[in-house]
C-alpha cells in the first residue's frame, strides 16, 4: 500500500536538508521497493511570509492526510518582533498539539568514526548508544495560564505553568517501557520530584507503569544530576523518559556528546505510529544557502521513519549503514571535520549516501 509523505521543509537550511532527504527517499523508491508518494508544503516562516500564518489550514490538512511528515527547521531574527501565536516556532507546537504527537523519541548514538568529533574523552563516549523519550505535548510548553502582565505596584511579571495529568505520564510512560524493553532492559525517569509537584506525580506514575514491565530495571534520577551524568558517565544510561522541558534540554546535551548536533535524527509520534520526522538542531540561518549544513541527521530522520512509520526496518538499517560507509569514505561537513578529512557540502554528503543505497 502507498504511503504518504509530507515534506515540510520550513526555514533557513531546512530546505537544503530536506532536499537531501528527500534524494533518499527516491532512491528507495526507485531501487529498493519503497512505495511512497511525496508531497510539499509551507511551514514556519516561510508561511508567514506566504499567507501570514506559520501553520495554515492546507498545510494542516495536508499533515492529516499524510502517512508521515518530514520537517526542516523553524524559525530565524526576522521573524523573533512578531506577536507569539504568529512565530514560526508556534507553527511547529501547533502542528505537534493538533496531529497529538506525543512522544519525541531522540536517539544519541555515537558513529565511531567521529569519536574524535565529541569535545569528551574518546574512551567516555565510544560506544555511545541512548535514546530519550520526550513527552511532547504537554508540560509548560503548553500549560495554561501562561501570561506576560503588570502588577498593582507597575512590575511586569511572566507566568507559565507545568502541568501534567496522570493520562499523558501514564501513555508516554508506556512508550518508553515499551522501547527500554526492545533495547538493554534499562529505564531511567528523569523529574525534579524533589521541589515539584508535577514530578513527584511522574514518578508516582511512572512506578505504578512499571509494575506491568517486571522484565524493565526502573530507575530514577533527578534533572540536575541526569544533566551532570550525562558528561560524567554517559553510557550508563540505555533508554531515558522524562517531561518536555527537561527533555529538551537534555536531549541537546546528549547531542554535543556526539560529536555535533547535525548527526542526531528524531521521530515524534501519535498514538497510532504516525510520526513527524526530523532532525534536532534548528533553522541555522547564518549559514542558510551556503551549502555546507550536515544533512545526516534529517537522512537519519528517515531511517527512523521508515523503521517506526513505514514499517520498512531493512530500509532503515541500509540508510543508517549507507551514513557509515560515507564517513568511512573520510566525507565531513565543517561541524564534524578534523585535519585528516575531506570537507564535503550538502549536497556531495547526500549524493554520497544516495550513491552508497544504489
Amino acid at each position: 500500500m502507498t504511503a504518504k509523505v509530507l515534506v515540510l521543509p520550513g526555514d533557513g537550511v531546512g530546505p537544503e536538508i530536506c532536499r537531501e532527504a528527500v534524494r533518499v527517499l527516491e532512491a528507495l523508491n526507485h531501487d529498493h521497493d519503497l512505495d511512497v508518494t511525496l508531497d510539499e508544503a509551507v511551514v514556519g516562516g516561510a508561511a508567514v511570509d506566504a499567507v501570514g500564518d506559520p501553520l495554515p489550514a492546507d498545510t494542516l490538512a495536508k499533515a492529516r492526510e499524510a502517512d508521515a511528515i518530514l520537517f526542516g527547521a523553524v524559525g530565524g531574527a526576522k521573524w523573533d518582533k512578531l506577536p507569539r501565536e504568529q512565530r514560526p516556532e508556534s507553527g511547529l507546537l501547533s502542528l505537534r498539539s493538533e496531529l497529538g504527537l506525543f512522544a519525541n523519541l531522540r536517539p544519541a548514538m555515537l558513529y565511531p568514526q567521529l569519536a574524535h568529533a565529541s569535545t569528551l574523552r574518546e574512551d567516555v563516549v565510544s560506544g555511545l548508544d541512548i535514546m530519550i523519550v520526550r513527552e511532547l505535548t504537554g508540560g509548560i510548553y503548553f500549560g495554561q495560564p501562561r501570561a506576560t502582565r503588570t502588577d498593582v505596584g507597575g512590575r511586569r511579571q511572566a507566568v507559565n505553568t507545568m502541568l501534567y495529568t496522570d493520562e499523558e505520564i501514564e501513555r508516554i510512560a508506556r512508550v518508553a517501557f515499551d522501547i527500554a524493553r526492545q533495547r538493554n532492559g534499562r529505564l531511567c525517569s528523569v523529574d525534579k520530584a524533589n521541589v515539584l509537584e508535577v514530578s513527584q506525580l511522574w514518578r508516582d506514575v511512572v512506578n505504578e507503569v512499571g509494575k506491568d514491565y517486571p522484565d524493565v530495571e526502573l530507575s530514577h534520577m533527578y534533572v540536575d544530576n541526569a544533566a551532570m551524568q550525562l558528561v560524567r558517565a554517559p553510557k550508563q544510561f540505555d533508554t531515558l523518559v522524562t517531561g518536555n522541558l527537561f527533555g529538551d534540554i537534555l536531549s541537546d546535551i546528549a547531542a554535543m556528546l556526539t560529536g555535533s548536533i547535525g548527526m542526531l535524527p528524531s521521530a515524534s509520534l501519535d498514538e497510532a505510529g504516525k510520526g513527524l520526522y526530523e532532525p534536532v538542531h534548528g533553522s541555522a540561518p547564518d549559514i542558510a544557502g551556503q551549502g555546507i549544513v550536515n544533512p545526516l541527521a534529517t537522512v537519519l530522520s528517515v531511517a527512523m521513519m521508515l523503521r517506526y512509520t513505514l514499517g520498512r526496518g531493512d530500509l532503515a538499517e541500509k540508510v543508517e549503514h549507507a551514513v557509515g560507509h560515507v564517513l568511512d569514505r573520510g566525507l565531513r561537513t565543517r561541524d564534524i571535520m578534523d585535519d585528516e578529512k575531506q570537507v564535503a557540502g550538502t549536497g556531495e554528503i547526500g549524493g554520497a549516501v544516495v550513491d552508497m543505497l544504489q
